[in-house]
C-alpha cells in the first residue's frame, strides 16, 4: 500500500509540474506570436514618452467614435475609399480634395478631418499619392525636414515584416500642446496635424 500510494503521489505532483510548464508556455506564446499584443506593430520604433506611460493612459481612453462618419462621395477614388470611416475614437467628418502639396505633384491628395466630437481634439489628415516611391520619399523628406519641435517617435512602418517606409511625430516648435506627424507607405504620403494628445493616439493607430 505505501509503495502505490507514493507512486500515485509522485504521478500527481508530474502531472502538476506539466500543468505548470504548459501555463508559461502559453503565456509565451500570447505575448510575442498572437498578433497585436506585445509585438510593436510600428516596426523598430524609437519613441520618446510614448512606451509604456502611453499605453497606460490609453487603456483608460475610448475606442470607439460616439458620433458617426460622413459618407465618401460617390466617385471617391480607390485612395479616398481606403481611408478608414473612424480610427479609435476618431470618426471622419469631413473629406475633400486637397492642395497643399500640389508643388510636389502628387497623383491626388485629400485633406480629411477625423474628430471625436469634442472641440479641440480634431485630427486633420493631409494624405497624396505618387506614381514613383521615390517621389512619395521625397515628398515625406522634404516635411520631416521642416519639423523642428521635441520628437515624439519615429521608426520604420513595416508591412508582413517588409519595410515600406518610415515615420516620424514631433511637437509643434511654435506650440507644445500640438502635434505633427508624417508618414510613408510606399508611394503615399500622410501628416496628420492637431492636439498633442490627439495626434499621438491618432498615428499610432492608422491602419495605412
Amino acid at each position: 500500500m505505501s509503495n502505490t500510494q507514493t507512486s500515485s503521489s509522485h504521478g500527481k505532483l508530474i502531472a502538476a509540474v506539466v500543468a505548470a510548464a504548459l501555463v508559461v508556455v502559453l503565456a509565451l506564446v500570447s505575448a510575442f506570436i498572437w498578433p497585436g499584443w506585445a509585438l510593436n506593430k510600428g516596426g523598430e520604433a524609437r519613441s520618446q514618452g510614448t512606451t509604456s506611460q502611453g499605453a497606460s493612459q490609453g487603456a483608460s481612453e475610448p475606442t470607439t467614435p460616439s458620433i458617426d462618419a460622413v459618407a465618401l462621395p460617390d466617385d471617391a477614388s480607390e485612395l479616398l475609399k481606403a481611408m478608414p470611416d473612424s480610427v479609435l475614437n476618431f470618426a471622419r467628418t469631413k473629406a475633400a480634395a486637397g492642395t497643399s502639396w500640389s508643388g510636389a505633384s502628387p497623383v491626388e491628395e485629400y485633406t480629411l478631418t477625423y474628430s471625436t466630437g469634442t472641440d479641440g481634439q480634431e485630427v486633420t489628415l493631409e494624405v497624396a499619392q505618387w506614381s514613383q516611391g521615390e517621389d512619395a520619399q521625397s515628398q515625406y523628406d522634404n516635411l520631416t525636414g521642416a519639423m523642428t519641435g521635441k520628437e515624439l517617435g519615429s521608426g520604420n512602418v513595416k508591412v508582413s515584416g517588409e519595410a515600406t517606409g518610415a515615420y516620424s511625430a514631433k511637437t509643434d516648435p511654435n506650440d507644445e500642446t500640438k502635434a505633427i506627424a508624417v508618414w510613408r507607405n510606399d508611394t503615399v504620403v500622410f501628416q496628420a496635424t492637431g492636439a498633442k494628445d490627439s495626434v499621438r493616439r491618432f498615428y499610432q493607430q492608422f491602419p495605412l
